[in-house]
């Protein structure tokens, strides 16, 4: 008796494999533009920038005045949006995320130092480092405690019930830091952290972001010095809205 045998010539249904999610560094920028419209002056600010800053890196943006530099802080720091382009924090697509959302990142994963200090002057330097777990809605008692550790790291926690106006310039720069340390962050941002400060001064307030840095804290830091850059690990240098060069510490 014979077999009979039946094949099958139908195509057969392959499983779909699960795409490995992109792994992509701290800080990620895929050809940023930056334009603001005046009409007929419409003044492009940044031009195709393109770079990614992994998580511990320290990197100084430089650049001579009207580079875009301070266009690329604020778009870094979720304070301004990019004309196109994607930028990637944290493996987030911040151009996706509402302003409830950016505002949350901002507070609880971006630290800011600017070079104008930014304190509440009727405040306490206690009072003002707690001000971002404020607005995280954290418990009062745990204010104190992450507030006081903060200030213990850049040194001035026996100055913790002084205001603004008792300390010296390179101390409210160090409550600036604490301030921005307070809420563990991702990513510190500081704008020109020394431009208001001598050079003594300027150097310590450098030395307290190296030692940042060396326990593993990302930083990215606009400075027009040359000698203040020369600090950091990496520098990226922007010459009208685009990177001009990008080079690494010897």
């Amino acid at each position: 008796m014979s077999a009979i045998f039946k094949y099958d010539f139908s195509t057969p249904q392959l499983e779909e494999v699960a795409k490995p999610e992109v792994q992509r560094p701290l800080i990620s920028l895929e050809n940023i533009a930056k334009t603001y419209d005046s009409g007929e002056n419409a003044v492009q600010a940044l031009r195709g920038v393109d770079t990614g800053i992994e998580a511990g890196e320290f990197v100084a943006i430089t650049g001579p005045s009207g580079s875009g530099k301070s266009t690329l802080m604020h778009i870094l720091g979720c304070l301004d949006s990019p004309t196109s382009g994607q930028y990637w924090l944290d493996g987030e697509d911040v151009a996706t995320l509402s302003s409830r959302e950016l505002a949350r990142i901002r507070n609880r994963k971006i630290g800011f130092v600017f070079q104008t200090f930014n304190l509440l002057p009727r405040a306490t330097i206690l009072k003002n480092c707690e001000l971002p777990l404020l607005y995280a809605g954290v418990s009062r008692s745990e204010r104190v405690e992450r507030a006081m550790d903060a200030l213990k790291r850049v040194g001035l926690e026996t100055r913790s019930k002084h205001r603004p106006s008792e300390l010296s310039g390179g101390q409210r720069q160090r409550v600036a830091i604490a301030r921005a340390l307070v809420n563990n962050p991702s990513l510190i941002l500081a704008d020109e952290p020394t431009g208001n400060l001598d050079t003594k001064t300027g150097a310590d307030i450098i030395r307290i972001f190296e030692e940042l840095s060396d326990n593993g804290q990302t930083i990215v830091l606009v400075t027009h010095d040359p000698s203040i850059a020369n600090k950091c690990e990496r520098r990226i240098r922007i010459v009208d809205g685009q990177i001009a060069q990008e080079e690494s510490a010897a």
